[in-house]
């Protein structure tokens, strides 16, 4: 389906820091700089132990070429609202599918979208997928996210109360 307005294309990029465990100060004030100015992905951080030379190195993933809140209002302006675009009753799966996903992306320390998109879980709920079939052929879910996720993704699919259709076919019971 055709979007209107601008798209955002940025590229995602990495920058390292390294914050040795005597005299952090300046080290931490360049990386906080530089995480309050960038619109971050992800941070990684490792602890290197090298007795009296021991220190943080740590991996910022982030979106090059926009600060902080230009790349956050871009992103905003092509935002889709799910609660317009999808019946009350799918909505109501799709809140639960992305708790869904929340709670795997917390469990695996991933960001939300590497589990899966809005776009992808609104779909699972538009074409009422109920098998590993139906969510592999969902744009962009691929064979491994299938057998990693699917479990949970089904389960929550499953236990939604069927839609009534525009001829007045399944209901969904009272109780």
């Amino acid at each position: 389906m055709p979007r209107s307005g601008r798209f955002l294309f940025l590229k995602m990029a990495l920058r390292f820091f390294t914050i040795p465990v005597r005299a952090p100060a300046e080290a931490e004030r360049e990386l906080n700089a530089f995480l309050a100015s960038h619109r971050v992905l992800t941070v990684e951080r490792r602890f290197v132990d090298a007795g009296e030379n021991s220190l943080w190195a740590i991996c910022v993933d982030f979106l090059a070429g926009a600060p902080a809140e230009e790349a956050g209002a871009r992103v905003r302006e092509n935002k889709i609202d799910y609660k317009q675009v999808l019946t009350p009753a799918q909505f109501d799966v799709f809140a639960r599918l992305r708790d869904v996903r929340r709670a795997l992306a917390e469990k695996e320390g991933v960001p939300i979208y590497a589990v899966f998109t809005n776009e992808q879980l609104a779909e699972m709920v538009k074409s009422r997928a109920t098998s590993k079939a139906a969510l592999g052929r969902i744009n962009g879910v691929g064979e491994a996210r299938v057998e990693k996720y699917a479990g949970a993704i089904l389960a929550v699919l499953a236990a939604a109360r069927p839609e009534p259709d525009a001829a007045g076919g399944s209901q969904p019971d009272g109780g």
